[in-house]
């Protein structure tokens, strides 16, 4: 059993090696994660209540810099008819597939504070590439990465058969993020 979690931590620490060195922390507390979908024409707002991010991220030297994002899809809020259908199959399938996941494979700076970083989203089994704007500010000892980005849903097989017509609920997803980190070197 030793021998097989050994194997177990090797793979994690080179599969992805920022989680053993990672020098900033997410301040659950100041962040949030929503989205925004469109029933019938009408904006819709939910959330998602648990994530976690890895970051290693100096502006001084961008080519070292890492984020990865992990997203609990059964904390998926709108309503409560709507939490009730979130997890099942048709739409985040929680229970085959409970985390979205994202991981940057290049990070660059637009103009002072505002940056790029691309990477593969990966939601219900599904992997897609991105680019993700996000402006950071800081004060004090808080670094705040906000930005806006588009998805399509039914890229990523969220809502399925019936819920794929989008007349019903629009394709287009905007995911707003408001992410605090502590620990980032000054912009």
């Amino acid at each position: 059993m030793k021998t097989v979690l050994t194997a177990l931590a090797l793979l994690a620490s080179t599969a992805f090696p920022l989680a053993a060195t990672a020098q900033q922390q997410l301040v659950a507390n100041q962040s949030e994660l929503r989205f925004v979908s469109r029933q019938m024409g009408v904006p819709v707002e939910g959330r998602f209540e648990r994530f976690s991010a890895q970051v290693r991220f100096d502006p001084a030297k961008l080519d070292d810099s890492r984020i990865a994002f992990t997203v609990d899809t059964g904390s998926a809020r709108i309503n409560r008819d709507a939490d009730a259908e979130l997890p099942k199959p048709i739409w985040f399938n929680v229970a085959q597939f409970p985390q979205a996941t994202f991981e940057s494979s290049r990070i660059r700076r637009v103009e002072g504070n505002r940056f790029e970083v691309a990477g593969k989203l990966s939601i219900k089994g599904v992997s897609s590439d991105v680019v993700v704007p996000v402006t950071l500010a800081q004060s004090g000892g808080t670094t705040t990465a906000t930005g806006t980005f588009p998805i399509k849903r039914l890229s990523f097989r969220i809502g399925e058969k019936e819920w794929a017509d989008t007349s019903m609920v629009a394709d287009d997803v905007q995911v707003r993020f408001k992410m605090a980190l502590t620990g980032v070197p000054a912009l």
